[in-house]
């Protein structure tokens, strides 16, 4: 019993010489929000469509995204890509065909051409876009402040 005691007593001193933690430590919050920041710029400046493309300069005012817009990419050799997704030879107007339309309405076009592209190549898709009754069709830029 007595050793009970004693112990008892020596706890009691070690509860108060501490003292109650009065700071809150905030390196992992700060790390969470770091992390959190991170994944937020690799997400937004990721880019729409991954087809590899160098973009035409221009100071053309930007364009917001549409939800039901369809994007299609002619790249630096002139292959021509619906979303992701490369066309065979040939095959575009029967892509442009299987594009479904919103009640009857025709989706927005964005057409992203490569800056080494021929301006025939460029202007011979438009023209099968405007043949399958595409009306509504956006061109891509780099938005840098390059003069005419």
């Amino acid at each position: 019993m007595g050793m009970g005691v004693a112990s008892s007593g020596r706890r009691r001193g070690k509860r108060t010489r501490r003292a109650a933690m009065a700071e809150i430590n905030v390196t992992p919050l700060v790390d969470v929000m770091l992390v959190l920041l991170i994944i937020f710029m690799v997400t937004v400046t990721l880019p729409a469509v991954g087809v590899p493309i160098e973009l035409p300069e221009s100071r053309a005012n930007p364009v917001e995204e549409l939800p039901d817009q369809v994007n299609i990419s002619v790249d630096n050799a002139g292959r021509i890509y619906v979303e992701n997704e490369p066309v065979a030879s040939g095959g575009f107007a029967d892509a442009l065909a299987s594009i479904r339309r919103n009640d009857g309405e025709q989706p927005l076009i964005v057409l992203r051409g490569d800056t080494a592209l021929d301006y025939g190549r460029v202007m011979a898709v438009m023209g099968e876009l405007n043949r399958a009754g595409f009306k509504s069709i956006s061109l891509v830029t780099d938005g840098s402040d390059a003069a005419p």
